[in-house]
């Protein structure tokens, strides 16, 4: 699978780009908060200092992307509901095959979906590069490890908002993750890899739960191997949380049979799922509207969400 090419080269490294060597920051009124208090756990070199890329050539739903690369200080940005809180909470993960994060089309836009529906939204810049995966390489040995980097910063995310879930008016019994591509590999990975000890503790947040009360992974990828087997790295069991998919039928990035493998383990394990496969919608489209079907998956999403009780009306 060449999991790295169309969809990098869409968001990063074809067409007119503009990029800048600078830390990427969030919107006025939006604080980004350090996963870590101290040094970073098993932290890598990268190839140069974080930069922040715009693609104005190859644009999606009519926009321009925005992407951040070589991040060694991951962080958490908090976005407060609008209007009536739900109390529930969404850690949004943006892919990029573990070299980028689309930083906008697969996380600043849909925490301005989240939080017009009272949810508060937590957008993951999570490390990247993420080793094992480099994209040049075109054997990919590696594409079912974990992406261990990232997936420290996952679980110490959902710690860090459980613990002060009081302070910032979250329900820490209604924390889940939504992720896009590899964020949501990462989904999985956080999904059923929550107990599994990555890094000594830092601090009193690291006793809480790294288990998502809930999950989406919207057109995932590394979850089925080349015989259409799952991932042996995202062991699904009965401890895994209710998910929600979606993938279209035309993704040749990553292709259906992720999504179509991830929900038969969840329902052999009989773990509350709902999928939705569309004929059309390619991959990397995030919430930006198309002329296709798949871009009212947001709605749904929405009512899976108050089928599980994590918003009422």
């Amino acid at each position: 699978m060449k999991l790295w090419s169309i969809g990098l080269c869409l968001l990063a490294v074809c067409g007119n780009v503009h990029a800048k060597t600078m830390v990427w920051q969030p919107a006025a009124g939006h604080t980004q908060i350090p996963l870590w208090p101290g040094a970073v756990p098993d932290l890598k070199p990268v190839p140069g200092p974080e930069m922040v890329t715009r693609n104005t050539k190859d644009l999606i739903g009519g926009l321009p992307v925005t992407s951040v690369t070589n991040v060694t200080q991951p962080t958490m940005t908090m976005y407060a509901p609008t209007g009536k809180n739900t109390g529930a909470a969404v850690v949004v993960i943006p892919g990029g095959g573990f070299q980028i994060l689309a930083i906008d089309l697969e996380g600043t836009d849909v925490c301005d979906w989240l939080t017009a529906k009272g949810i508060t939204c937590v957008l993951l810049k999570y490390r990247v590069p993420s080793v094992p995966y480099v994209w040049k390489c075109d054997c990919r040995p590696h594409n079912f490890a974990l992406s261990v980097p990232s997936l420290q910063d996952a679980q110490r995310t959902l710690r860090l908002v459980r613990f002060h879930a009081a302070q910032w008016h979250i329900d820490p019994h209604k924390v889940g993750v939504l992720g896009f591509s590899a964020g949501g590999f990462l989904v999985a990975e956080i999904s059923t890899n929550f107990d599994r000890h990555l890094y000594a503790s830092v601090d009193a947040a690291d006793k809480e739960s790294a288990r998502p009360d809930f999950a989406m992974p919207i057109y995932p990828g590394h979850l089925a191997t080349d015989d259409d087997k799952l991932n042996p790295n995202v062991s699904v069991s009965s401890n895994t949380p209710p998910t929600f998919l979606v993938q279209a039928e035309d993704d040749y990035v990553d292709g259906v049979n992720q999504a179509l493998v991830y929900y038969v383990a969840l329902a052999k394990a009989r773990v509350p799922a709902e999928m939705h496969l569309y004929a059309h919608g390619g991959h990397a489209f995030g919430l930006r509207r198309t002329k296709f079907p798949i871009t009212g998956w947001p709605d749904l999403a929405e009512a899976w969400l108050r089928t599980i009780g994590i918003v009422r009306d």
